[in-house]
C-alpha cells in the first residue's frame, strides 16, 4: 500500500522546469517567477496549494499562495532577489475547512437548516485558535443554540472568508517531488546594448593599423551613444601560414592582415594579443577606461587554429590526421577555410584539449574580461560547453557567455540549456509583420523563455541581410528600433550598421570588400540620423526599465499589415512603454491601434498622456482604438511613454 494513500491530490506539469529539472530555469536579478501546475482531486472538494521557495544557500523556506486560473490550472509568483541557485516545489491538499466553507454558504443562504454544518465549523476553528485565539470564543458561539441566526451571519461575513483564507485545513499534503532549480543571474545577463568593432580599424587617420589605444579614444563615443558592452573580434595574433587576402581571396598579398579567426601563429596563441594591437598592459587600460564609463569588454572565443598555431606543433594529436599526413581544415561546403584547423574533440587526449580551453578563459578573467561571445559553439560537442561553461562559473559566477549559433534550433537550444547566458537568434531574418509576431510569441510565451535570453543583432560581420542590401537608411533604422525595443539586450555590427553599409558580394548575405579581411578607416568623427537615432534609443532603454526585459511584450491589433505595435510594461505598470514601427522603408503607412485595457487595468473611460520620447511630441488618447500614422523619411517608429490618469487605475 501506499504510504500516502490519504494524499488525494494529483499535481502535474510543474512549471518553470527545463527537461524535467534536468537543467535550471533562468531568471535575472528583480525578475518574477511565474509557477504553475496542473492540481486536481476526485470529487468536488476544495484544493488549496502553495509555493515552497527558498535560496539554495538559505535554510528557511518562504511561501507563496497559488490561485486557481481555471481548467485545473494552478498559478503563484515570487521574487528572485538575489544572484545564485533558488529552489522551489508546490505543495497541494484537500481543504476540507474551505470545502464546509463553500458548501455552508449555500445551504444558509438556500434557507437549509445548518444547525449540524456549525458544529461542524466550530471544529475547525477549534483547530485554528492554536493561531489565533480569538477563534475559540467563535466556536463556543457557533455551538449555542440560541446564537443559531448570528452564527450564521458571522459565517456568511467578509470578516468570516477572510479568517478561511488565514486558516487552510492542512493535511493529507501532496508535493510535487525534489525541488526544482532556477539560476538567478545579475542583470546584465538580460540586459546589454553591444557595439561591434575591429581594434585594427580604430584608428582616427587612415593608412595605419588600430591599437588597443586607439580603442580607448573611441570608448567616449560609444558612452554617449548608450552602449555599455564593447565586443572586440578575435584579438590573437594571427595566422601566417594560409593567411587569406582580401574579400576571402585564397592568397593573401604582401601586408594584407588576414582573418582575426585565423588564430596563432609563432606570435602566440590563444593567450596571447596580436603584437600590433599592443601589448598586454595597453589592453588592461582598454578594460580599466571601458569599466570607467561602465562599459564592459566582450572578448570573441573562437576555439579554432590557424596552421602555425603552436597547438599544432605541441599537440598534433588535437587535430583530425588525413591520410597523407596533413591537417583537415575547416570546411562548411562550398566554403573553405584553409586558413583555419578546427580541434579534434575526438581525440584520445580529448582531457588535456578540455583543460587547456578552460585554462584559455580563466585566463582572460584574470585580465578583466567578465563577458565571452562565443564563436561558432555549435560546431563543439555540447558535453564540452556545460562542463567548462560551469567550471567557469563555479569560480566566476558573474561571467556572461553569448552563444554566436546560427544554426539548428533544438542545438541553440540545448546550448542555451547547458550554460550559454544569450544566443543570437533569427531575427536577423524575420522581416514581415507575420514573421516577427509569431518569433516574437514563440521566444515570450514558448518553452524555450525559461533558458533562451535572445540577443538580437541586425547585422554581423558574417551577414549583411538581403533585405539590407542596396538600401536607404530608413530599413536600417527600422530594423535599429525593432531590434532595441522587442529584446532586451541588441547589438550592432557597428561602423558598417551606424553608416549604413549596404553593399553586398552579389547574390550572397556577406559584404565586399568585408572587413573580415582588410583593415577599414572610418570617420569617427563623424555622426549621422543613425548616431543620434541610436543614442536616443538606448537612452530609452536605459531610463525605462520597461524596455530593460523580453519577456513583458504583448502585441497591440493593428489593422495595417505593414505597421507592428507592442507594449511593455512594468509588473506595478509604473513604466509603460508602446511601440509602433512602420516596416515599409519606403511609404509611409496609417492605421488605428487598439489599447490593452485589460493589460493596463483601464476603466470604461481612457485618459492616456503619450510622449513620444525620439521627438518629444505630446499626444492625448481617450479612446480605444487610435490613429497613428508614420512617414519613415521622417521617423518611422513612435516609441511612446505612456503615463495613465489616475482615475483609470
Amino acid at each position: 500500500m501506499s504510504k500516502d494513500g490519504q494524499s488525494r491530490v494529483v499535481i502535474e506539469n510543474v512549471q518553470p522546469a527545463v527537461d524535467g529539472g534536468r537543467y535550471p530555469a533562468k531568471r535575472t536579478v528583480g525578475e518574477r517567477v511565474d509557477v504553475t501546475a496542473n492540481l486536481f482531486g476526485d470529487g468536488h472538494d476544495h484544493i488549496r496549494a502553495r509555493v515552497s521557495f527558498r535560496k539554495a544557500s538559505s535554510a528557511e523556506w518562504s511561501q507563496a499562495w497559488m490561485t486557481d486560473r481555471g481548467n485545473d490550472e494552478w498559478a503563484a509568483s515570487f521574487y528572485a532577489e538575489e544572484e545564485g541557485s533558488y529552489l522551489f516545489f508546490v505543495e497541494a491538499w484537500i481543504d476540507h475547512f474551505e470545502t464546509w466553507y463553500d458548501g455552508f454558504r449555500k445551504k444558509a443562504l438556500a434557507g437549509v437548516d445548518v444547525k449540524l454544518e456549525l458544529l461542524e465549523g466550530a471544529i475547525f476553528l477549534d483547530g485554528a485558535s492554536a493561531t489565533e485565539a480569538s477563534l475559540s470564543a467563535m466556536a463556543t458561539r457557533f455551538r449555542d443554540p440560541a446564537r443559531y441566526k448570528e452564527s450564521i451571519g458571522v459565517v456568511l461575513s467578509a470578516e468570516f472568508a477572510a479568517i478561511v483564507e488565514r486558516h487552510p485545513a492542512v493535511q493529507f499534503v501532496t508535493t510535487s517531488g525534489d525541488p526544482l532549480r532556477v539560476l538567478v543571474e545579475g542583470r546584465r545577463a538580460l540586459y546589454s546594448t553591444w557595439y561591434e568593432l575591429f581594434p585594427r580599424s580604430s584608428a582616427l587617420e587612415g593608412g595605419r593599423h588600430g591599437t588597443f589605444l586607439d580603442t580607448v579614444k573611441l570608448l567616449p563615443r560609444i558612452a554617449t551613444m548608450g552602449f555599455d558592452v564593447l565586443y572586440l573580434p578575435p584579438i590573437h595574433p594571427i595566422g601566417k601560414v594560409n593567411r587569406k587576402g582580401k574579400n576571402n581571396s585564397v592568397t593573401a598579398k604582401a601586408g594584407e592582415p588576414g582573418s582575426p579567426w585565423a588564430i596563432g601563429s609563432d606570435e602566440g596563441g590563444h593567450k596571447a594579443l596580436h603584437p600590433e594591437l599592443g601589448t598586454l598592459a595597453d589592453f588592461h587600460k582598454l578594460v580599466t577606461e571601458a569599466r570607467k564609463l561602465q562599459i564592459a569588454i566582450a572578448m570573441d572565443i573562437a576555439f579554432q587554429c590557424a596552421p602555425d598555431h603552436p597547438y599544432v606543433k605541441d599537440h598534433p594529436d588535437w587535430f583530425r590526421q588525413r591520410p597523407d599526413g596533413s591537417i583537415q581544415y575547416a570546411e562548411n561546403p562550398p566554403k573553405k577555410y584553409q586558413d583555419i584547423y578546427p580541434f579534434n574533440f575526438e581525440s584520445a587526449d580529448w582531457k588535456g584539449l578540455w583543460e587547456e580551453l578552460r585554462s584559455v578563459f580563466l585566463y582572460w578573467v584574470e585580465q578583466g574580461v567578465t563577458i565571452f561571445r562565443v564563436d561558432n559553439p555549435h560546431t563543439k560537442p555540447i558535453r564540452f560547453w556545460e562542463w567548462v561553461i560551469g567550471e567557469i562559473r563555479s569560480k566566476h559566477p558573474e561571467v556572461i557567455f553569448l552563444s554566436e549559433a546560427f544554426t539548428r534550433p533544438k542545438v541553440m537550444a540545448s546550448l542555451a540549456k547547458v550554460g550559454f547566458t544569450q544566443s543570437y537568434t533569427y531575427f536577423t531574418w524575420r522581416n514581415t509583420k507575420q514573421e516577427i509576431m509569431e518569433y516574437m510569441n514563440e521566444l515570450v510565451h514558448g518553452p524555450s523563455r525559461n533558458y533562451f535570453r535572445p540577443n538580437f543583432w541586425p547585422n554581423t560581420p558574417d551577414i549583411l541581410p538581403y533585405h539590407l542590401q542596396h538600401q536607404g537608411e530608413n530599413i536600417f533604422i527600422i530594423r535599429a528600433a525593432l531590434a532595441a525595443t522587442m529584446s532586451a539586450s541588441y547589438g550592432i555590427y557597428g561602423p558598417p550598421f551606424e553608416f549604413f553599409e549596404n553593399q553586398p558580394v552579389e547574390g550572397k548575405e556577406e559584404y565586399v570588400n568585408s572587413e573580415k579581411y582588410e583593415i577599414k578607416h572610418y570617420d569617427w568623427k563623424r555622426t549621422n540620423r543613425m548616431t543620434d537615432l541610436l543614442t536616443m534609443i538606448n537612452r530609452a532603454r536605459r531610463e525605462h526599465p520597461a524596455l530593460q526585459s523580453t519577456w513583458n511584450l504583448q502585441f497591440c491589433p493593428i489593422e495595417n499589415p505593414h505597421l507592428l505595435a507592442f507594449i511593455k510594461t512594468t509588473d506595478d505598470l509604473s513604466d509603460v512603454i508602446l511601440v509602433v514601427v512602420n516596416l515599409d522603408p519606403h511609404t509611409p503607412q496609417s492605421g488605428y491601434v487598439q489599447v490593452p485595457r485589460s493589460r493596463l487595468k483601464l476603466s470604461d473611460k481612457i485618459n492616456l498622456k503619450l510622449t513620444d520620447l525620439m521627438t518629444q511630441e505630446h499626444y492625448t488618447w481617450t479612446q480605444e482604438w487610435n490613429y497613428v500614422e508614420l512617414n519613415p523619411y521622417k521617423l518611422p517608429f513612435h516609441v511612446f511613454h505612456v503615463r495613465i490618469h489616475e482615475s483609470q487605475m
